[in-house]
């Protein structure tokens, strides 16, 4: 018996469904008018009109299947967090829109217009063997070689190679879609960042006790700034789960861990730092003693 709208039957799901439905005509609409899908999609991420679980079933119906744009996927040989030359790159093709989506290693997935930095700012690293897809599409008519061509450049680019551009990714006669005055006021909201700032362990090791005092630290940090985002780097690269830093003898002492907080109005750097430093400790205990399901009060 087919099953495929079993799932449908509650209301619950059967309104869920219908707003996904809706915010992908939403989506083609404005596709259709020469707006780039993350451009689109990212706006109504802002907006909270759309869920991240959304997202890859957006891709998949409208520029994979609707629109047939050429793609390529492959695991990135090497993890990067400058992105400039790309942005400037890519943002000459007028001939060419252009879809990155980059799975990080948290099992995130974000939509890239390579032709916009803030963009590229929101992944803040793509890492080393990680998937990323990248779209391309002619904007006047179908071309899948020239397509293929620029994926094999991008691809390229990615990894910081010099690359010879075919003039057929210009096209002069292409006025890029101007973003509606809301879009433009959202992007020149440019998120800070604070210098990363070295937190040196004291500790023996930096065992379990001290990344658990660590995720109570910055959960509480987050519950009081949740609009703030706080970045744990490690021999350069950007670790998405502290977990990750528990390996006996991994992170030992004298080593330093940093870190560092984006957003637009940042508050408690020096707090947090003072906090971590205490958690990188053999006084990591002190950040342990509360009940399950409760959040420390130290901001």
């Amino acid at each position: 018996m087919e099953t495929t709208y079993y799932s449908l039957a509650s209301k619950e799901n059967f309104n869920k469904a219908l707003r996904h439905f809706f915010s992908v005509t939403e989506v083609v609409g404005e596709v259709e008018t020469k707006t780039n899908l993350a451009d689109a999609v990212n706006e109504l991420l802002d907006e909270k009109e759309l869920h991240h679980d959304q997202i890859l079933p957006m891709v998949g119906a409208v520029i994979k299947d609707k629109f047939n744009y050429s793609y390529d996927s492959h695991n990135l040989e090497h993890t990067s967090n400058d992105f400039e030359q790309i942005c400037n790159e890519t943002s000459k093709w007028s001939a060419l829109d252009i879809v990155l989506a980059y799975h990080n290693p948290a099992d995130q997935v974000f939509l890239i217009n390579p032709k916009n930095i803030n963009h590229w700012e929101r992944a803040r690293e793509l890492t080393k063997d990680y998937l990323v897809v990248i779209y391309v599409k002619c904007v006047k008519e179908d071309n899948k070689k020239i397509e293929k061509e620029a994926i094999e450049a991008i691809e390229e680019l990615l990894i910081g190679k010099d690359i010879f551009v075919n003039k057929d990714f210009i096209d002069q006669t292409v006025v890029p879609k101007k973003p509606a005055p809301k879009a433009v006021a959202n992007k020149s909201q440019k998120r800070n960042v604070t210098p990363r700032y070295a937190i040196q362990v004291s500790n023996e090791l930096f065992h379990n006790g001290n990344v658990e005092a660590w995720k109570k630290i910055i959960e509480s940090y987050n519950a009081k700034y949740p609009d703030l985002e706080v970045s744990i780097i490690f021999k350069g690269e950007f670790i998405n789960d502290i977990n990750s830093l528990f390996k006996w003898g991994k992170v030992k002492h004298g080593d330093s861990i940093f870190f560092q907080v984006g957003g637009e109005d940042i508050k408690g750097v020096s707090k947090l730092q003072k906090y971590l430093f205490e958690g990188a400790s053999h006084r990591y205990e002190q950040f342990l003693k509360i009940g399950v399901g409760k959040v420390l009060n130290l901001f």
